[in-house]
């Protein structure tokens, strides 16, 4: 095993929040951003659509990234409320429908997480499709979340990982010109349930239960304990 401190991550988007939440760790950070296929049927859980999207996009940077040393990551976020799914807005009457359903009430925000360890003759990532992580390696993160190992190397280290948490947003009530004004920022158009809590929409919600950078778009709790798996400790860098 490399020393840790040379151990980069490669982040599998674009997104500069989760670019940003990443860079909190400290470690060599890489962006390679994914064009995964982000489709999946409408009977799937929550829980499997992010850490399945989640793993998708890992997947479709492996071939990029080359042989070395280095971890993929590759993270998704969806918005539920009561079980439908609300993705990024087609347009800005598409977000005033999506924040006027919101308004007043709480919703659930999952977001997926997945890891790829390249390196040390770790290159071949098949793994079994993501159903609920639930089999005998799934790890639990108190009541927030959870994550498997999806394969290992022939010595038995993990080679790719993934998991999701669950969080709890509460919107307070919002008029109708709070929502005009609000779209008219253009901050909602690109963000997964028409709304982005590190910016101005965080003047609507009244109350988190769960993870705050999960609601951003990267759970840095979880992902921490993933990396773990793979003896990288941002504590010991250096």
């Amino acid at each position: 095993m490399n020393d840790n401190s040379i151990t980069p991550i490669i982040l599998a988007s674009g997104s500069p929040r989760r670019r940003e939440l990443l860079s909190l760790l400290g470690l060599p950070l890489e962006v390679m951003p994914s064009e995964a296929d982000e489709s999946f049927p409408p009977e799937w859980e929550p829980e499997r659509i992010v850490s399945e999207l989640a793993l998708r996009k890992a997947e479709a940077v492996h071939p990029l990234a080359g042989e070395r040393d280095a971890i993929i990551v590759g993270s998704d976020t969806i918005v539920v409320l009561d079980g439908r799914v609300l993705g990024k807005p087609v347009d800005a009457e598409d977000s005033k429908v999506m924040l006027a359903a919101l308004q007043g009430r709480s919703h659930k925000v999952y977001t997926g997480v997945a890891c790829i360890k390249l390196g040390d003759g770790r290159n071949d990532t098949l793994r079994p499709e993501v159903t609920d992580n639930s089999g005998s390696q799934s790890v639990r993160l108190g009541d927030l979340g959870q994550y498997s190992v999806l394969s290992e190397s022939p010595d038995g280290e993990p080679v790719v990982m993934a998991g999701y948490t669950e969080s709890k947003v509460t919107f307070r009530p919002m008029s109708g010109e709070e929502i005009d004004d609000y779209i008219k920022t253009g901050e909602p158009l690109d963000k997964a349930g028409s709304y982005g809590i590190q910016g101005i929409g965080s003047v609507f919600v009244e109350k988190i239960e769960g993870d705050f950078y999960s609601v951003m778009g990267l759970p840095l709790n979880l992902l921490y304990q993933m990396l773990l798996k793979y003896n990288v400790c941002p504590f010991k860098i250096g």
